[in-house]
């Protein structure tokens, strides 16, 4: 394993470890395998590699201070805090219709440009498929090569999340949807006690929108957007405590839903842009990016999942540059 510096939103410096997993019958795998792999044959330029398709979105978060006895992150004491998101579907291409897509996630930044600052990046499924990145590279080559099933068969580990799979039918609003951390984590308090939890985004609204256009590319999103202009969208951020039975390390295992469960807060989004105007399109939603209060658990796809991020960030921000360049010797 080894270790690069990038910058953060607030200037800090963070480290991502950038992992190199064995694939059986091949070389290590490093994060500019997992990359290439979601970026496919034809480059997005300026676009993440994964969860191309996507809008930003800012408002609040209104901590409850129900968790503050548990961690010293700012972001848990009672309050509102500020945040910068993104709302996305899963998949490397930014026009692939919204409407269709198997997996929608949220992404939030709160107390952005501050080191308090708490970076989580949330997805519909409660659950991964395979507990390891070696596993998890297997699955993406699985899905281009449209062998899943043999692949889910070969791994029992799957069970949970096909279990969630059938049953889940997408929402019509991304307003609507239930956003999970998957991963655990930690929470610190200022004595040094740890907590292991996850958490999640649940929906705070009965209302199950109206898409305007289902042949739209843009669906989810003008849904979206049509549904502020009626008030603000809220979430409710809910953490699950773990007990002495839950391994936080293994993110393909659901926790009871008997373990105890508090309320983090609400998130209150009161606006929405597209993302090449907005400010979540320069930032890297890093779940390994943690204020003091939380710390990350043992699950190596969480390492995996930051190393990655970091890779496909600083690809879009070359091409970026690249392309401001290119403008520039143009006029």
């Amino acid at each position: 394993m080894r270790y690069v510096l990038f910058t953060a939103a607030a200037g800090a410096v963070v480290a991502a470890a950038v992992y190199a997993v064995t694939v059986s019958g091949r070389a290590p795998v490093s994060a500019q395998d997992f990359v290439n792999l979601q970026q496919g044959d034809t480059i997005q330029m300026g676009f993440r590699r994964a969860h191309a398709n996507g809008f930003c979105i800012s408002g609040e978060f209104q901590a409850s201070g129900e968790l503050a006895a548990y961690s010293s992150a700012k972001a848990l004491q009672p309050g509102s805090y500020p945040f910068i998101g993104r709302m996305s579907i899963a998949g490397n291409n930014p026009t692939a219709p919204d409407l269709r897509a198997p997996v929608r996630s949220l992404a939030l930044t709160i107390l952005p440009d501050t080191a308090d600052q708490w970076r989580t990046a949330m997805n519909t499924p409660p659950v991964m498929a395979v507990a390891t990145p070696e596993k998890f590279y297997q699955q993406l080559l699985a899905i281009q090569s449209n062998t899943v099933p043999q692949f889910f068969a070969d791994h029992p580990e799957t069970a949970h999340f096909l279990e969630w799979r059938s049953h889940y039918q997408p929402s019509q609003s991304y307003a609507t949807e239930r956003y999970h951390s998957i991963n655990a984590f930690y929470l610190v308090d200022r004595q040094g006690k740890r907590q292991a939890v996850r958490w999640a985004a649940l929906p705070l609204t009965d209302d199950a929108g109206v898409i305007a256009d289902e042949e739209a590319p843009d669906a989810l999103q003008q849904e979206f957007f049509n549904r502020l202009q009626q008030g603000p969208v809220r979430f409710d951020v809910q953490f699950t405590l773990a007990t002495a039975n839950d391994d936080p390390a293994d993110a393909t295992i659901p926790w009871p839903e008997t373990n105890p469960q508090l309320s983090a807060g609400t998130i209150v989004i009161e606006q929405a842009s597209v993302q090449q105007e907005g400010a979540c399109n320069a930032l890297n939603f890093d779940p390994l990016v943690l204020p003091a209060g939380f710390a990350p658990s043992a699950d190596p796809i969480l390492r995996a999942r930051a190393a990655a991020y970091a890779e496909s960030h600083r690809r879009r921000a070359r091409e970026v540059l690249m392309q401001q360049f290119a403008g520039g010797a143009n006029e």
